[in-house]
């Protein structure tokens, strides 16, 4: 019987790549989404393509409630990625107590209550693999929540690290430019392109390598693995 790994946001962008990456690595997939059902139904596709079991898991992770659903069902684990977030704009003049609410519920609070759940289905030992971002280490002006709670998800990730050694292995993965989003114009987004030492945004297939990484290499925990190009550098 294959190994079990639940991957969070992983209907579409980072995620699906972080899903695939474990299908590929011999996991079936626990696939998490929120409200992106159509792109869930596609990556399931694709995962089932090669060969990996998929069960769709629908939750609204800003709920503590809906966290525990998720894992009850679930009699193992092995691998954890927490990778949904949620990035709102808005200068800190203008964020609204619900974005900055919203950005820790799901970006901070979801990790560490999916992390409490997933460790005790771990019972023969795992890995949890934080999503970060490159902005953790940023000033971010016009992200203020979004930068914060990354922040504080790499200083979880050293405490979950050491709490649940030696059983249970937690890291961070830190991209940098890997997807552009609808909240960054296409100028924008080549001015910040042109700001990485590297000149290029990632490749998916680079962020991906950082997670086989981690399962292969297993004397590592409570690092955040950087994959920016460089841009932490300027």
């Amino acid at each position: 019987m294959s190994s079990l790994a639940l991957v969070t946001g992983a209907a579409h962008r980072l995620g699906k790549i972080f899903a695939l990456t474990l299908a590929r690595q011999g996991f079936d997939i626990v696939l998490h989404y929120h409200q992106s059902l159509d792109e869930a139904l596609q990556t399931r596709v694709e995962i089932e393509s090669v060969g990996r079991r998929v069960i769709l898991a629908q939750a609204d992770l800003s709920q503590p409630s809906e966290i525990n659903s998720l894992l009850s069902s679930l009699d193992s684990l092995k691998v954890l990625v927490n990778s949904a977030a949620f990035m709102p704009s808005g200068n800190v003049d203008l964020l609204s107590l619900e974005n900055w609410d919203q950005s820790l519920d799901l970006n901070l609070r979801a990790p560490f209550l999916l992390a409490q759940e997933a460790s005790e289905k771990m019972t023969e030992g795992g890995l949890i693999v934080n999503i970060t971002d490159v902005g953790a280490q940023k000033t971010w002006s016009r992200y203020p929540s979004y930068t914060v709670s990354k922040a504080a998800l790499e200083s979880l990730t050293k405490i979950l690290a050491r709490a649940l050694a030696p059983k249970i292995r937690v890291n961070a993965i830190a991209p940098g430019f890997v997807l552009q989003s609808g909240i960054v114009s296409t100028e924008e987004w080549e001015r910040l392109i042109n700001r990485v030492p590297l000149k290029r945004p990632a490749r998916t297939e680079e962020i991906a390598s950082a997670l086989e990484f981690l399962l292969k290499n297993e004397y590592i925990t409570g690092q955040t693995i950087v994959v920016d190009g460089g841009y932490s550098l300027v």
